[in-house]
């Protein structure tokens, strides 16, 4: 099996209050996106000018107001601040709703989103095994009628999902991870993976593709069995200072794993992040006056493999970004891998 190349776009739910984001999203089906997705925080990474609203609402107020575009979460954790059960009836709602275009992507979290309500942030292989134990229960609660489950972490009793797709319209879950276990994860059980570009070009053709090969394979998986998504930041602008400073809202992108560790407040987050110097900012994003450049960088993507590419931009003007990506880059992606 292999997917068709599909070219998405980021809903910067971090930046812009959920009415204006919307109508972005309504925007990005109307210029020729194949999907939106939205990260589901409680507190954006930056206090000032931060945003965070809820996803799940979100998704469901877009999807009455498209026809066409996949919504999915990039990503919401299933573990904390929800539990799984409630996270399966949510999502079962939405493929009701919007049958085939209603995607779950699911990870580990951040301190940042579930400490701030008083739970407590265990260390990485606990996160882990939640992880993989709410995507068990929340399956088993889409395929069964009566579920009783008594987990190691979540329990149910008799529970029953009463509004969900039929089987063969079961909304698919993403597993996304920036590590090996996850990612294996995700090659065993998922219908797709996320991961995020910029990063050591190493640690994609070392590490994670490998590890997602893995997964496939202990599981007796095909490979091209798990849609392969990629979240690729970029600027681009005529100027290119203002392609560059588009940036710096999202310096905490730049922050390393232990730079971040631990830290549960926006302001904190916002401080560390303001010491980056804009080119550190920069780093993980394709900053360029040309389109052309930018096809060529995202291609490397499709070329390891990477077959939905979602777009994520820093700027505060999301129109033109929208506009400018789908009358330049779109179609000559599009073009270039024959889609």
């Amino acid at each position: 099996m292999t997917f068709p190349l599909r070219l998405g776009y980021k809903a910067s739910a971090e930046q812009f209050g959920p009415n204006e984001l919307a109508d972005f999203a309504v925007l990005a089906e109307e210029v020729g996106f194949d999907s939106v997705f939205v990260s589901d925080h409680l507190q954006p990474w930056m206090h000032d000018g931060g945003h965070a609203p809820a996803a799940i609402p979100w998704m469901g107020a877009v999807g009455a107001r498209t026809s066409r575009i996949v919504l999915g979460t990039s990503v919401l954790t299933p573990t904390f601040r929800y539990h799984p059960g409630v996270v399966a009836q949510a999502f079962a709602t939405l493929g009701v709703m919007y049958p085939g275009r209603i995607i779950l992507g699911v990870g580990t979290g951040e301190a940042l989103n579930e400490v701030t309500l008083g739970l407590d942030w265990p260390d990485p292989p606990e996160r882990f095994q939640r992880l993989k134990e709410s995507i068990g229960l929340i399956e088993k609660l889409w395929a069964e009628e009566r579920v009783t489950f008594d987990g190691t972490y979540y329990s149910t009793h008799d529970a029953t999902i009463y509004d969900r797709p039929p089987a063969d319209q079961k909304v698919p879950i993403y597993i996304g991870a920036s590590g090996p276990a996850a990612t294996r994860l995700a090659g065993r059980i998922a219908d797709g993976y996320i991961t995020t570009s910029g990063k050591d070009p190493a640690l994609y053709t070392d590490t994670l593709l490998p590890a997602l090969a893995e997964g496939l394979q202990k599981a007796g998986r095909e490979e091209g069995a798990v849609d392969t998504l990629i979240e690729v930041k970029v600027s681009l602008h005529p100027d290119p200072e203002v392609a560059l400073e588009k940036t710096r809202f999202w310096a905490p992108l730049a922050l390393s794993a232990e730079e971040k560790m631990g830290i549960h407040d926006p302001i904190e987050m916002q401080r560390r992040a303001a010491e980056l110097p804009i080119e550190r900012a920069a780093s993980r994003f394709i900053v360029s006056t040309d389109p052309e450049e930018h096809v060529e960088r995202i291609a490397q993507y499709v070329d390891l493999g990477f077959r939905h590419l979602v777009f994520h931009d820093p700027g505060h003007d999301q129109e033109e970004f929208l506009r400018m990506y789908g009358t330049e880059v779109l179609p000559r992606l599009r073009a270039r891998f024959g889609e």
